[in-house]
């Protein structure tokens, strides 16, 4: 585990599943259905009971089977999770950086971190969005977390914790070096 300061909030890196965590949000990698899925979205899903997908099925559709926009975050109950709180955010699918994937991954950390504050919760764990399935290049994926978390960090009068929960070696040195590449001097 890393650990990083930036102001009042408290950064670390840690390899393992975000489900297990004790904090008191966990962000899930959805797809835009809500219903559950594969990697991240499946593992929270599964930790949290039948429990979340009645929940998340009951949320209004924006349009037909798309409960939230690529860019959007949702709050639901963490049910039988650890966390109190699941912030629910559908990140871009990469078609190879030239159709607005960075400003829409930019912008699914903001809309968690506009959550997060909303909330008032003292931690939260993030996964890599959209660095699976959807196929974002993780170094790059990476790059734009940190900027967005350490950017609203700057901005924070009240302690947080933020831990980026990541699957895979590789994975943690990508923010790894995003964090202290952010956080030089």
């Amino acid at each position: 585990m890393s650990a990083f300061t930036v102001h009042f909030v408290e950064l670390q890196v840690i390899e393992g599943s975000i489900v297990t965590l004790p904090v008191d949000a966990i962000v899930n990698a959805a797809n835009p259905t809500l219903a559950g899925g594969g990697g991240v979205d499946g593992a929270i899903h599964a930790a949290a009971g039948p429990e979340l997908k009645a929940h998340c099925l009951l949320l209004p559709e924006l349009r037909p089977g798309v409960r939230c926009e690529t860019a959007q975050a949702k709050v639901t109950p963490g049910f039988r999770l650890q966390a109190t709180y699941v912030i629910h955010t559908v990140g871009p699918v990469w078609y190879g950086g030239e159709k607005g994937e960075a400003e829409l991954l930019a912008r699914c950390y903001s809309a968690v971190l506009a959550e997060v504050a909303k909330l008032g919760v003292g931690s939260v764990a993030l996964p890599a969005i959209s660095t699976s399935a959807y196929g974002y290049p993780a170094d790059k994926a990476a790059k734009i977390a940190v900027r967005e978390v350490v950017s609203f960090a700057r901005q924070r009068t009240k302690p947080l914790r933020v831990v980026f929960a990541c699957l895979g070696v590789a994975i943690v040195r990508h923010y790894e070096r995003a964090l202290q590449a952010a956080l030089r001097p």
